[in-house]
């Protein structure tokens, strides 16, 4: 079993060990935490391909010493042309493909923009040094990991026929397995280009015109004229007050509220303990109630039909704990949203911290690599809805709705906690259970290895079963059981279907306690 790591001249975590080497490569040559995430970030998105991509979306909570967090969305919108007309014909958008790519993807500019409101830290490393380890990577070639070899298995009908997916992650046309080797060389170049020209070329240089004669040529509605007008904003993070520590996340288009409701509403349920009835059965309830409210509220932030931050009031939150029988579970036929990730943190030795969240959907996102520079395409606007009437109605320009959420930590004593995972509806859910553990006094690598239970998404399919790791105790599966959950226990201890989870805390003396998922191939690596 893995055991909390302890340092104090940094430290790093992601869901792949050579992205969280990467990260703290930098950090060892003075990069700051910001610097190390993109470093890691450009990385994932080449070790860890049927995660994320830099043809993705990111999210940023980047909080220094003394200062409020601030928050970066670096989310696409729609393309001018991705309108209902321009799916008609179509019950709904395609899943894959090149109509499923009709986003912009945002990533790269939200690593741009972290860099530029952080610039002012100390004198930053060159972009070739961030960049040098994702191009080595994409250029000698990676190892296949379990995770990617499955996935590629499973997912195969769907995709091989996508342009440019067999030619980049099949081998002779077939899956590959687990240790072989995958050679990304059109990636690696685009990566070097990016490191030569600067990051801005993605959306406005050669690579932008590159990739939208591309993306036009294969049948995404996506132009150049879309990426050209793209910038990552800075945002207000999302805020709720618990007894001892205040959480941050972030606002729509993401789900953050959701991670935020259900911990403020638990903490008004005034459970004392981990692991029983009381703490299971209160963050599922939890859950249900922040996911009816999540899914009338959360959308792009120009329809958001209510206030996020009043709905996280003490007083509603009070009001939504009341509603939850401590004894009877709420019938839940909710519908359940799919989405795969990676999740990763970074807390250097000046303390400052970011928590940090990269995807492209599904598994392998449109399935779509663009041939003249090998970026993989998101399919994040899939969950945009052909329904005029819909609250997540497709229009040009719009956001999609995000599972993605990094979040944060700053408790009352000085500690600062970054945290977060993969995993699409269970992000919020696996949220909650490490914070509530750890709050509970549970030990930080605990409190990600413990058991853990997911409403909603399996891997990969939908339900709405409230699903649980072999680990649990017959008597608390049995109680769950009676009190009117549809359980359903899975046959691994640690499930790949919990996502992949992580934790970082600074002590107020300059101690930091790292936590990675026994469930990912990732790790924590310190100074």
């Amino acid at each position: 079993m893995l055991k909390t790591t302890h340092a104090t001249g940094g430290l790093f975590v992601a869901p792949h060990h050579l992205a969280a080497q990467a990260g703290r490569d930098v950090l060892k040559a003075g990069g700051s935490a910001v610097e190390a995430m993109v470093a890691a970030a450009a990385t994932i998105a080449v070790v860890y391909p049927h995660m994320n991509a830099i043809g993705g979306d990111g999210f940023w909570l980047i909080h220094e010493p003394g200062k409020p967090p601030i928050a970066i969305d670096a989310c696409g919108g729609a393309a001018a042309l991705a309108d209902r007309d321009f799916y008609a014909g179509h019950a709904q958008i395609p899943s894959r493909g090149p109509l499923a790519a009709l986003t912009v993807a945002g990533t790269v500019g939200g690593w741009a923009e972290a860099l530029a409101r952080t610039s002012h830290w100390q004198p930053q490393l060159a972009l070739p040094a961030l960049l040098a380890d994702a191009i080595g990577h994409g250029r000698r070639g990676v190892v296949v990991s379990r995770s990617q070899a499955q996935l590629t298995r499973s997912k195969l009908a769907e995709l091989r026929d996508v342009p440019g997916f067999a030619e980049v992650y099949l081998h002779d046309g077939q899956p590959p397995r687990e240790g072989d080797l995958l050679r990304q060389p059109a990636l690696a170049d685009t990566l070097q280009r990016l490191a030569d020209a600067g990051l801005d070329d993605f959306y406005r240089g050669e690579l932008a015109v590159r990739m939208a004669a591309d993306l036009e040529r294969l049948g995404s509605p996506l132009r150049l004229s879309d990426l050209q007008g793209y910038r990552a904003r800075v945002v207000e993070p999302l805020s709720v007050r618990l007894n001892d520590a205040t959480l941050y996340n972030m606002p729509p288009p993401t789900q953050g509220l959701a991670s935020l409701l259900i911990l403020g509403i638990f903490d008004k349920l005034g459970v004392t303990q981990a692991e029983g009835f009381a703490h299971v059965h209160g963050l599922v309830e939890a859950t249900k109630q922040a996911f009816l409210i999540r899914d009338r509220v959360v959308s792009d932030p120009g329809r958001v039909p209510e206030d996020p931050q009043r709905l996280l009031a003490a007083a509603n939150l009070q009001h939504l704990a009341a509603a939850i029988d401590p004894h009877q579970a709420l019938p839940w036929p909710q519908p359940a949203q799919p989405g795969d990730t990676i999740w990763m943190g970074c807390i250097d030795a000046q303390g400052r911290a970011v928590s940090f969240i990269q995807s492209v959907y599904w598994e392998f996102g449109s399935g779509l690599v663009l041939p003249a520079t090998g970026v993989a395409w998101q399919n994040r606007g899939i969950s945009f809805s052909l329904d005029p009437t819909a609250l997540q109605t497709l229009e040009p320009g719009r956001k999609p709705f995000h599972t993605l959420n990094p979040a944060l930590a700053l408790f009352d004593d000085g500690r600062t906690l970054s945290y977060g995972t993969m995993g699409g509806e269970g992000q919020p859910q696996t949220q909650a259970a490490i914070l509530s553990r750890y709050r509970l006094g549970s030990d930080l690598q605990a409190a990600v290895s413990a058991p853990r239970w997911l409403l909603g998404r399996t891997w990969g399919d939908i339900s709405t079963t409230l699903k649980l790791e072999s680990r649990f105790p017959a008597e608390l599966v049995g109680q769950l059981r009676q009190a009117g959950h549809i359980v359903e226990q899975l046959d691994e201890a640690f499930s790949d279907t919990m996502g992949h989870a992580g934790a970082l805390l600074r002590h107020p003396n300059g101690v930091l306690e790292g936590a990675a998922d026994p469930r990912s191939d990732g790790s924590v690596c310190g100074l």
